[in-house]
């Protein structure tokens, strides 16, 4: 079995402005990278369907959801909130990202492939139940679990988030169902601001500070993400994975290089194939240089589809 590269031509057209880092030109810098590299040709290419109303209500409160498709433009650009913004084309991207996710949870639980990547924008992480923030407008890995969850009728799934930013909005979402268990390492304090308070067995988030690199990194991973995850025994994994943690992104302060990638996606992909029959569907969130972006993305891909 291969792994399946999600994408489709809508999330290239969601444009927040011109000087915005979530800029279009994140998705072409993957896909070059994985060409150059040798690794594009042994991967599953498949189309983001966009999402439906219910697979989005499984996360989402419906008048969010109302409000997003009231607000979308015919013209121009609107914002959601400071950083988040939408043009014409934005709520098909979402939908798209969205949609990935689902089509991934099902192609993998069909053993279609073993895993996934969607390769989509916006990212998820940051947007809770009712609302957007942080460059996100639907939560694209929550609506995948959820999927996993209430479709195809798993109990327990972990999601392992690794972007340099706390994904606020997946644990809002899931912080009271007990099927679901989160792991995270993030900057902090740094935006946005969440993720010290409420920590329990099943939302394990991390803290790094300002200038941790991957010494610290894996300290975490091994301390407090692997322990949970043995004990927890997820049926299948979800990641969030941005990469915006790594050392040439100026978004941030951390200082993780493409090693630190390859190795923690070797460690997830050991717990998967202990637990949960090497199912893994992961999510492009952040990642922000976009010859950094490439890279890392490209060495999670060559992890996950075991070359």
């Amino acid at each position: 079995m291969t792994t399946a590269f999600i994408t489709h031509t809508d999330c290239q057209l969601h444009n927040m402005g011109a000087t915005h880092p979530e800029c279009p030109q994140r998705l072409p810098a993957v896909q070059d990278q994985l060409i150059a590299s040798g690794i594009n040709d042994h991967l599953t290419h498949i189309e983001a369907p966009l999402a439906t109303r219910e697979q989005l209500e499984r996360v989402h409160q419906p008048y969010y959801i109302d409000s997003v498709e009231e607000q979308s433009p015919r013209a121009g650009i609107i914002h959601l909130d400071p950083d988040t913004a939408m043009c014409p084309a934005s709520l098909n991207a979402a939908l798209r990202a969205a949609g990935a996710g689902v089509l991934a949870t099902d192609m993998v639980m069909a053993g279609e492939v073993k895993n996934a990547f969607c390769n989509v924008r916006p990212p998820g992480h940051h947007a809770e139940r009712g609302r957007a923030m942080g460059f996100c407008i639907f939560n694209s890995v929550a609506v995948a679990a959820a999927h996993a969850l209430d479709h195809h009728g798993l109990k327990r799934v972990a999601i392992v988030d690794f972007d340099v930013h706390h994904g606020n909005g997946t644990e809002e979402i899931f912080q009271d169902d007990e099927r679901v268990l989160m792991v995270s390492t993030f900057q902090h304090p740094f935006y946005p601001y969440s993720g010290v308070e409420g920590r329990s067995a099943r939302m394990v988030n991390i803290p790094l500070a300002a200038y941790s690199g991957g010494a610290e990194f894996r300290a975490a991973v091994e301390e407090y993400w692997l322990p949970a995850l043995e004990a927890f025994k997820p049926e299948m994994l979800f990641i969030s994975a941005g990469f915006d943690a790594h050392r040439d992104d100026d978004l941030a302060m951390l200082k993780f290089v493409e090693a630190d990638y390859t190795w923690v996606t070797q460690q997830l992909r050991t717990v998967a194939d202990r637990h949960a029959g090497g199912r893994i569907v992961s999510l492009l969130e952040g990642g922000y240089n976009l010859h950094a972006l490439g890279r890392c993305a490209a060495v999670h891909l060559k992890v996950l589809s075991g070359l």
